[in-house]
């Protein structure tokens, strides 16, 4: 009786990983080293879910990439509505996170309220305000299903158009070409 197994085999360098590779283990087991190093290059079948592999993430995936990103974005929102507040009933707490935030990246979401919350004790009051108002908005007010088909048509947009750019360009191309051809035979 055949069944599949995995070999996984380390890879050089640092912070490259291992590839997992499946294989039969009966037919593994029963050939010479030769002939199995052979079976064993030519036995990586395609991953059993329909997923793209997409490399150049390490541990993670594009989703995680996209959520880190996401998660600096609804930072920069929570501060903008908080400083917003903050402008029409608390003046000298508005000019205190505007200067903070002069002289702190909001690039990084988890580093600018660490920061935060360590300058100041109203300052750490902001910082917690600044947290809930960005838990509220992800869990409440962001439209996800309006992202994803934003997204798509984007995408498809985008798509769309640089191959419409490149099949008149390249039409153009072959216009001037035969042109050239025709100038050059008179």
């Amino acid at each position: 009786m055949e069944c599949s197994s995995a070999v996984v085999l380390p890879l050089q360098g640092a912070g490259v990983g291992r590839v997992v590779l499946p294989v039969q283990v009966q037919s593994f087991w029963r050939r010479r080293t030769t002939e199995w190093r052979r079976r064993l290059a030519s036995s990586v079948a395609p991953a059993r879910c329909s997923k793209m592999y997409v490399p150049g993430f390490g541990e993670g995936s594009p989703e995680r990439k996209a959520a880190i990103i996401l998660q600096h974005f609804f930072n920069y929102i929570a501060v903008t509505v908080v400083l917003a507040q903050l402008e029409s009933y608390n003046r000298e707490a508005y000019f205190e996170l505007k200067e903070f935030i002069s002289r702190t990246s909001l690039n990084d979401a988890e580093i600018f309220c660490k920061k935060l919350m360590r300058e100041s004790p109203r300052l750490k009051g902001l910082a917690m305000r600044i947290l809930e108002v960005r838990s509220g908005y992800v869990k409440n007010d962001f439209e996800w299903d309006n992202l994803k088909k934003l997204s798509f048509k984007m995408v498809d947009e985008a798509n769309t158009k640089l191959m419409r750019d490149y099949v008149v360009e390249a039409n153009y191309n072959i216009k001037c070409f035969l042109l050239s051809l025709a100038y050059n035979t008179l």
